[in-house]
């Protein structure tokens, strides 16, 4: 098993989460992004640039996971795929995307950009992560791994 990140977008806090799980549990990390990011020192821990352009992190992704990865993601049509194709996806407030779960985000999305470009919804994305997101995620990264573990 392998953990990718979708690092673009990746809070920074999730980053350092991770590096210490990569550690601990001796898991391939893998951050990709279409800009330079810094790592600290490990064997465990790279970083991947790809080129810009839209969906290009993605779709290197979507390409790279096996099954049974994990991927670190917020992007739904990312997640809907990577389960798709037998791996998991988590987003970075703690939730494990599941088949279930990806259908019914990907209506919400799709009507959700509907309304934005409508003119009917405005506003900016979701909030910034709190205590209890980051708390979250450790929980439910730290329960993956167990399982992997076991």
């Amino acid at each position: 098993m392998q953990i990718w990140v979708d690092a673009d977008a990746c809070p920074k806090v999730v980053k350092e989460i991770l590096f210490r799980v990569a550690e601990r549990a001796k898991i391939q990390v893998t951050l990709v992004a279409n800009q330079s990011l810094s790592t600290p020192p490990s064997s465990f821990i790279k970083s991947i640039r790809v080129s810009s352009g839209f969906d290009v992190a993605d779709n290197f992704i979507v390409q790279e996971i096996n099954k049974g990865d994990l991927v670190i993601t917020a992007d739904i049509p990312l997640a809907a795929e990577i389960i798709e194709k037998g791996a998991h996806a988590l987003n970075p407030r703690g939730e494990l995307y599941s088949i279930e779960t990806i259908k019914q985000k990907l209506v919400m999305r799709d009507l959700m950009d509907e309304l934005r470009g409508s003119g009917e919804v405005t506003g900016g994305g979701p909030p910034p992560l709190n205590q209890r997101d980051r708390r979250e995620f450790a929980n439910q990264l730290d329960r993956f791994v167990a399982k992997w573990h076991s």
